[in-house]
């Protein structure tokens, strides 16, 4: 497709003023809102904020569909969306059918896409159904582990933008200018929001925007893994590595001191470095995306490699945990 900033733009445009409607029909009609007063651990806003960023970028990511690709991922993206708005407006989805939403979204992506990771690099193959199964579980994984970071203004959408492009300049090598154009695409709808959410918070991505996002970013890994040799899995799992390493290990602490790991609580990443740290929204996410940036450049560079892949993604994990244990030991003598 021709110039495909012109539609990077338009995407941006149309997410953009969906925004600020956004803003002022939940504020005026008190829906959507997510209040500050609530007792809860990831509340750390303090004016009461529309949670349906998603609304502006599915809206911008309208023109993804201009491409045969893009079309084929019309029903996908918008259960994706679905799973997430739903307990946005209402909180009224529950887990399991939440769940279905993603599975039925990803398995859809995967069949219409034709994206299925049957090789995983270092000669480890598997059967192709195993491929279904991995990559839908790698997808739901990804959709969530991004609603989990989505903490602090800008910390969500600023990590899916060093994503985007490292996939950019990775398709670019591919010359698949399709799949360049669905990150263009996507990265622009997600700069309209990103606007209106860093610093100051007038919006957030909500569920659906979390969960939208993540499918987003996860296919396209799924589609670059899986079509091109060129291309270690290991490289989508080094860029992806902040968000799923966060789950990872929040679900493994969790466990190790007797808690459910579906029991919401104040001791992610994130939430120590804005306690012991920062003491500001933005800064938060900003000092952290600092910190994961390096990672996402040297995975990039070394995106068909996937020994290195896994020695930044390990390094990452080292990195993290001391950090971790340092913040954690400061909060809990405080």
């Amino acid at each position: 497709m021709n110039h495909p900033e012109w539609y990077a733009l338009g995407a941006f445009v149309v997410s953009f003023i969906l925004q600020f409607l956004v803003i002022h029909f939940t504020h005026k009609h008190s829906f959507f809102i997510d209040s500050h007063m609530e007792e809860k651990p990831q509340n750390f806003h303090d004016i009461s904020t529309p949670r349906a960023g998603g609304i502006g970028i599915v809206a911008g990511m309208l023109f993804l569909f201009l491409t045969p690709l893009g079309w084929k991922l019309l029903f996908s993206v918008f259960l994706a969306f679905l799973s997430g708005i739903f307990e946005d407006y209402h909180h009224s989805l529950s887990p399991r059918r939440r769940l279905a939403l993603q599975g039925i979204a990803a398995l859809s992506a995967i069949w219409l896409t034709g994206s299925v990771v049957t090789y995983l690099g270092l000669g480890i193959s598997m059967p192709y159904w195993v491929g279904i199964l991995f990559s839908t579980f790698a997808i739901v994984g990804m959709m969530n582990a991004v609603n989990i970071i989505d903490g602090f203004n800008g910390l969500a959408s600023g990590v899916i933008f060093l994503v985007l492009f490292s996939f950019a300049f990775t398709a670019y090598r591919q010359e698949n200018f399709e799949i360049l154009y669905i990150i263009l695409v996507t990265g622009g709808a997600t700069l309209g929001f990103f606007l209106l959410n860093f610093p100051k918070g007038k919006i957030f991505l909500g569920d659906g925007g979390a969960y939208l996002l993540g499918f987003i970013v996860a296919i396209i890994g799924i589609f670059l893994a899986s079509k091109y040799e060129s291309v270690s899995p290991w490289y989508v799992f080094a860029i992806f590595i902040y968000p799923v390493w966060e789950v990872l290990f929040s679900i493994m602490r969790k466990l190790y001191t007797g808690i459910s790991p579906m029991q919401p609580d104040s001791y992610h990443f994130h939430m120590l470095v804005y306690r012991q740290i920062t003491r500001s929204n933005p800064l938060t996410a900003l000092l952290i995306i600092v910190f994961v940036l390096p990672f996402i450049i040297f995975s990039t560079i070394y995106y068909g490699r996937s020994i290195s892949n896994i020695i930044i993604a390990c390094c990452f994990i080292v990195f993290y945990v001391i950090f971790y244990y340092y913040l954690y030991k400061k909060d809990i003598q405080n």
